[in-house]
């Protein structure tokens, strides 16, 4: 796989950069992927199909685990749903995590199916009896069990703009005074393939909440914004929130959590952490200047069109796009291929080495053009 000499992970122009520190978690072991004790950080999913339709969500199980995932989350409501789950795990690429929410009968059916892991939270079921049996299940089975709290399963939500202020300022605390008594039981049981949970719409909250969770437990956590919206809002609410905390060390698995086609949670997922160099980027890194009044050729289709076309490139090649010579140069040097524009035309280059001008029309199939010869060598 080519890597430009000059821009290795961790590593720009050969001279080291500094590496975020990861906190010291538990490993576990869930369907065969590691989370925690060092292991990378994962990427989960959720689907948004019936899971009674095995047939529809292994379909969109397997988009999700070509775009990256490496845990997928599916909902089981109904028994129907659990039925359908024998099917999915076998035939699912990626370990499967079953949503139980209010039945304690979906968690014991899920367990049976075969799932690796089960997502909980047992304010959502009152009877402590149930909830001992799902452990009971679950340690038996080997299965893992995320114990999660949510700002909503704390705060009366009826009370809307009306509720104690006191309440309101002294949420975070709550939260984590919640989570501490659902792993009570937990606990008084012996279980420990757990991964803990706290999750608000707010980044803030979500932020606070779980930095108190890492200084209290060592068992993985996974963190997400929940109700983060429409990728347009939650795309800036997710990644205030995960990137602050990933930067702290703080996180083994994240879900950046969207209205709509989950595949773009995974893309933009996959993109926080290869910002954060978390992972290894896989694919094409996109620099595209941003666009001013010295802007002589305009690139922002261009940038486009180049990102689609060269969508398929797994390679970690860098390509710059730049609409000047105020920091095309500059950027063009640690790029694999970069363009500096001018008026109507481009210069092209090649790791740094100027190589040719082009024609403005002709960028698009330059720069393509160029990432293949890079491939290709």
């Amino acid at each position: 796989m080519p890597v430009a000499r000059w821009r290795r992970f961790g590593t720009i122009s050969g001279v080291k950069i500094p590496e975020i520190t990861r906190r010291k978690t538990r490993a576990l072991d869930v369907g065969g992927v590691v989370i925690g004790g060092g292991a990378p950080v994962r990427i989960q999913s959720m689907t948004n199909t019936p899971t009674r339709d095995a047939a529809a969500t292994l379909e969109q199980i397997r988009q999700l685990a070509g775009a990256g995932a490496e845990l997928v989350r599916v909902a089981v409501p109904r028994a129907d749903d659990t039925a359908a789950l024998t099917e999915i795990v076998a035939e699912s690429p990626v370990p499967i995590i079953a949503d139980v929410h209010f039945h304690f009968d979906r968690a014991l059916e899920a367990i049976a199916a075969g799932v690796a892991k089960i997502r909980l939270n047992p304010g959502n079921i009152a009877d402590r009896s149930q909830v001992l049996r799902i452990i009971d299940a679950a340690g038996a089975a080997g299965v893992a069990i995320r114990v999660g709290v949510n700002e909503g399963s704390v705060v009366d939500r009826r009370e809307g703009e009306q509720r104690n202020s006191d309440l309101a300022a002294s949420l975070v605390e709550l939260m984590v005074a919640k989570l501490a008594g659902y792993l009570e039981v937990f606990e008084a049981s012996g279980f420990d393939r757990l991964v803990l949970s706290a999750k608000s719409h707010d980044a803030v909250t979500t932020v606070a909440v779980n930095r108190l969770l890492s200084a209290r437990w060592d068992w993985p956590l996974h963190l997400g914004v929940t109700h983060a919206g429409t990728p347009q809002t939650g795309a800036i609410r997710s990644a205030a929130a995960m990137g602050a905390l990933l930067c702290d060390g703080i996180g083994d698995t994240i879900r950046i959590s969207y209205a709509g086609d989950p595949v773009v949670e995974v893309e933009a997922a996959r993109e926080l952490l290869a910002s954060l160099r978390l992972r290894q980027r896989v694919g094409i890194e996109l620099i595209a200047c941003p666009t001013c009044g010295r802007l002589e050729t305009d690139i922002t289709d261009v940038a486009e069109e180049i990102r689609k076309v060269l969508a398929d490139v797994t390679a970690p090649i860098t390509v710059a796009i730049m609409g000047c010579v105020v920091n095309g140069p500059g950027e063009a040097a640690h790029a694999d291929v970069a363009v500096c524009a001018g008026k109507d035309k481009v210069i092209l280059y090649n790791r740094g080495k100027r190589i040719r001008t082009v024609s403005a029309d002709k960028i698009v199939e330059a720069v393509v053009a160029e990432v293949r010869n890079i491939i290709r060598d």
